[in-house]
């Protein structure tokens, strides 16, 4: 039961990371504009939650910057 339970860990080893990375980049993202936007309840939320990029990606689809034509 160890090896199968081991080998399944080994296997999913290279999502782990890439899903680790993405959700890294979507944070520092997130936390980066809402800094800059002066907004600390949003930098503190998406700073202590791990929403597996969920929070920051809500954040930046709700907070883009509006450009005008």
């Amino acid at each position: 039961m160890e090896t199968q339970t081991a080998e399944w860990i080994k296997d999913l080893m290279p999502w782990i990371i890439v899903i680790s990375i993405f959700e890294l980049v979507l944070k520092m993202t997130a936390m980066w504009k809402a800094g800059r936007r002066n907004q600390l309840a949003w930098f503190i939320v998406i700073g202590l939650l791990n929403t597996a990029g969920i929070l920051p990606i809500i954040y930046l689809l709700t907070n883009k910057k509006k450009t005008s034509s």
